[in-house]
């Protein structure tokens, strides 16, 4: 059975693929920015991955995970890599560093920084995790651009204080109080659509002035921030800070597609022939918040199948 028939059903979409060989064993997994165009290149050109071949000669079956953004799938890819790692994968799921975004609320010493880990402290908050440093560090900075919460410590001196705020509102920053300030950011980092918006048209604004003044390097810093906020407020719910432990589960055409979540990860993904009574008590058990991500991937996975039903009851990764 050839598995590039599966190729034509995957989405234009981010997520996680897997290739199995004839004997249902997982041979390698990957994550894709579109899942479709990434995955029928094994069947092109393999110039700069020479090394794949022999795998590609075995793939009998695929499976996918549409994520909801790239990040996403950056992180699922990597959960699984380090639960179970395939033959024909090299690394435990890409080379990013895993970054907190740290607000510091206190008075003396306010503001936004980059952290390695969560450290709890009096009046700190820490969001994420995210994967790639360099893209977390931009992404603070294109929000100090717009919501300089390090502007109003009370160490700065009277004057350096004035002196900074005055900059900041020059640049067209929203608010120069502290409590609008800590309000606004974490608005924006726990993804809120509506404070999110708002930081991207805030930085659309600086980015279009410093065009229009001819300064194209602001600019283009500017535009890699207006990037950089969106890997860090679009949806990513596979690793979390929650010590959630549960498996949520899908059904859809006979096929049963679950996700094992330890320690707020998801660690592995399994998908198996089930009839509706028998995965009743599994979706039963999934919380609302992961239900419609499930059902769509049941979905797809019943879709891919379809030429494929000997692939159907294979055990997890």
């Amino acid at each position: 059975m050839d598995g590039r028939a599966a190729i034509g059903r995957l989405p234009r979409a981010p997520g996680v693929y897997r290739f199995r060989d004839a004997r249902g064993r997982v041979l390698y997994i990957g994550r894709a920015t579109t899942l479709r165009s990434r995955v029928a290149s094994y069947w092109s050109d393999l110039r700069d991955r020479e090394h794949l071949v022999p795998m590609v000669a075995a793939v009998a079956g695929i499976e996918a995970i549409v994520c909801d953004s790239a990040h996403e799938a950056a992180w699922l890819e990597r959960n699984l890599l380090e639960a179970s790692l395939p033959r024909w994968n090299r690394t435990a799921g890409g080379q990013e560093n895993a970054v907190y975004i740290r607000m510091d609320t206190r008075p003396a010493t306010p503001g936004l920084s980059v952290a390695r880990r969560a450290e709890p402290a009096d009046h700190v908050y820490h969001f994420g995790p995210y994967l790639g440093g360099q893209r977390v560090r931009q992404a603070v900075s294109g929000l100090h651009r717009i919501l300089p919460l390090s502007y109003t410590g009370t160490e700065l001196g009277g004057t350096a204080r004035d002196i900074a705020l005055a900059i900041a509102r020059a640049r067209g920053a929203v608010s120069t109080d502290r409590g609008t300030l800590t309000g606004s950011l974490t608005a924006i980092l726990a993804r809120e659509p509506a404070a999110v918006s708002r930081a991207y048209g805030g930085l659309q604004r600086l980015r279009d002035r410093a065009a229009g003044v001819l300064a194209y390097e602001v600019a283009a810093r500017i535009q890699d921030e207006i990037a950089a906020l969106d890997w860090v407020t679009c949806p990513q719910k596979v690793t979390t800070m929650e010590a959630t432990n549960l498996t949520v589960s899908g059904w859809s055409s006979g096929l049963l597609v679950q996700l094992q979540i330890s320690s707020g990860r998801v660690r592995r993904w399994s998908q198996r022939a089930c009839s509706m009574p028998g995965a009743a008590d599994a979706l039963a058990a999934t919380p609302p918040a992961w239900a419609d991500f499930m059902q769509r991937n049941a979905e797809l996975a019943a879709a891919i199948a379809q030429p494929a039903a000997g692939l159907r009851d294979r055990r997890p990764a």
